[in-house]
């Protein structure tokens, strides 16, 4: 195997649209939340895309495990630093959404959005204490540097090594 299969391909791809969605979405509700404009809409579709994020972490898994995986590149140093990296993505993927789910179950969002009553949703400051909420951002730190080292990795064999690593992330197949 010299590609990862299609589903493998579309699952890491959409990913990473929904990894920058969910990003901007939940930058935006912590603005909103801060300027106690939070809405039950904003809340429920960051919770949206952060759900099809766990899935697709667990899909590709999945997927991992029956379509299998390309042979690694190498056994230097920067290839045992890649698949670190690789390791502490797929773990992040997964606890993100996680503790996204926990700061639900010990916030006042969840209330909130059971009842479906903005009003009831945390106002500035209504995370101080929710030790979930301080875990999530910093996860969000944590993955937007795994993140920079995986396209600096990416660029650095499309560019320096020129030894083709990308074409096993694209759809198009190399006949």
């Amino acid at each position: 195997m010299t590609q990862y299969s299609k589903r493998m391909v579309i699952v890491h791809w959409l990913t990473l649209v929904l990894l920058i969605a969910a990003w901007y979405l939940g930058d935006s509700l912590a603005d909103s939340t801060d300027e106690s404009k939070a809405t039950l809409a904003g809340y429920i579709v960051h919770i949206a895309v952060g759900g099809t994020v766990l899935l697709l972490t667990a899909f590709r898994f999945y997927f991992r495990n029956n379509d299998g995986v390309p042979k690694p590149m190498g056994v230097s140093p920067m290839d045992k630093l890649a698949k670190g990296v690789h390791y502490l993505l797929y773990t992040v993927l997964f606890v993100l959404p996680l503790s996204g789910i926990v700061i639900l179950l010990t916030s006042k969002a969840g209330p909130a959005l059971l009842a479906f009553d903005a009003t009831m949703l945390p106002k500035e400051h209504g995370y101080r204490g929710v030790f979930a909420h301080e875990i999530h951002e910093q996860l969000v730190n944590v993955l937007i540097a795994l993140v920079v080292l995986h396209v600096l990795g990416a660029i650095k064999h499309q560019f320096i090594d020129k030894d083709g690593l990308m074409e096993r992330m694209m759809l198009r197949r190399k006949d």
